[in-house]
């Protein structure tokens, strides 16, 4: 009988011992111990799907994977110890030099520095289209081209691509369909459903929803999984057990967090929106968002993160984020608490001005991360930074 997706992220449960424990146990151990010599050939033969060594799978990693693949609809998938060692998991598992990318241009800081300094020691190149401008992905398809990419919502600028459409264009031209969808989890969006490939998440981010721990997972179309899984079972990238067990616990209430997560976050949008000390707010659910209605197609709800430009540019935007009292003013998101950033001056700092403006990232632009605080409380510290802005 098949499940909603709230009851498998509690339900599934991969492994119990003979004590018949409630709650999933955690297996701190690096290695597995054989019934005899037969039993290890044929365990490392593959002719047993058992667990050997802790870096090619644990009973706590085995099970947060198949939390996240039941959410997203995938087939399997893959962890590892952290969001950008998914990503790069991910491209050096599938893609062979001489290789061709094509990405939208608005990404999180160290991708970007991946395609542009790293894969092409490997000659792999990335071509980039504005996110405004998806038409565009059809003239940059080159003989050679293997992957299509894309965050949505981006970060940090909030803007959607269209899932449906992106996935029509994959399938026409044979790439494969990557999506970034740690912004919206597997609650608000599924891009499979779309046409996706694969998925990633940084699981250190609204998968925890505490600030604890590190992690990444890939999901979907399991022959792709399977070269990732073999690229990460050899390359160490592995996660820990003991992550993988946190990760799998937070999953069972990442919908009630995720709730209460986008209905503060509306209300906070709005609450920006209407300060006379605020040029503009993107917010997925909010009507003035240029793909509102797209967010409505393709997401249940419009996340926990806002950006907004203070008036007054940098110098604005360091006396604001001075001025707060409750909210962290840290670099990562999807926490408990609620966290402010510059993403000028930390996520993506090392692009050029140019770069950081090609893709709405102004001087005072800031990223709010809406924590599980009241809603109240959020809003009074965000008023009182504001008008401290002369």
């Amino acid at each position: 009988m098949s499940k909603k997706l709230e009851t498998n992220a509690i339900r599934t449960q991969m492994e119990r011992s003979q004590y018949l424990e409630h709650s999933t146990p955690l297996h701190l151990t690096s290695s597995f111990v054989f019934e005899d010599a037969e039993d290890m050939r044929a365990s490392f033969a593959e002719e047993k799907q058992r667990n050997i060594y802790s870096r090619f799978t644990n009973p706590n990693t085995s099970e947060f994977i198949q939390k996240v693949a039941d959410m997203e609809g995938a087939e399997d998938g893959v962890s590892f110890a952290t969001g950008m060692g998914a990503i790069f998991g991910t491209y050096a598992a599938l893609l062979d030099s001489g290789d061709h990318v094509i990405s939208a241009r608005s990404i999180f800081g160290s991708t970007h520095t991946l395609f542009t300094k790293y894969l092409p020691k490997w000659n792999i190149e990335t071509s980039y289209f504005k996110v405004e401008e998806p038409e565009s992905i059809e003239t940059l398809i080159q003989p050679n081209t293997k992957i299509l990419y894309a965050e949505t919502p981006t970060n940090p600028g909030i803007d959607l691509l269209d899932l449906e459409l992106l996935g029509k264009i994959a399938k026409k031209h044979n790439l494969i369909l990557v999506i970034d969808n740690c912004f919206a989890t597997p609650y608000l969006q599924q891009p499979i459903k779309y046409g996706a490939d694969l998925v990633i998440h940084s699981a250190t981010k609204l998968i925890d929803g505490q600030g604890r721990v590190l992690g990444g997972v890939t999901v979907g179309n399991s022959e792709l999984i399977r070269e990732i899984y073999l690229f990460a079972r050899n390359s160490g990238s592995a996660l820990s057990p003991f992550n993988a067990w946190i990760l799998s616990k937070s999953m069972e209430t990442l919908t009630v967090r995720v709730d209460r997560h986008c209905q503060t976050a509306l209300a906070t949008a709005e609450f920006l929106e209407s300060h006379p000390k605020i040029n503009w707010v993107k917010y997925p659910f909010l009507k003035s968002h240029p793909q509102y209605e797209l967010a409505k197609k393709q997401m249940s709800q419009g996340g926990s993160i806002i950006a907004f430009e203070v008036k007054g540019g940098i110098e604005a935007g360091r006396d604001f984020l001075n001025a707060l009292n409750m909210l962290s003013i840290s670099s990562n998101l999807g926490d408990s608490r609620s966290i402010i950033t510059h993403p000028a001056s930390t996520t993506h700092y090392k692009l050029s001005e140019a770069d950081r403006l090609e893709v709405g990232i102004t001087d005072g632009m800031i990223r709010l991360s809406v924590g599980l605080e009241h809603k109240e409380d959020i809003q009074k510290d965000l008023k009182k930074a504001l008008d401290t802005i002369r």
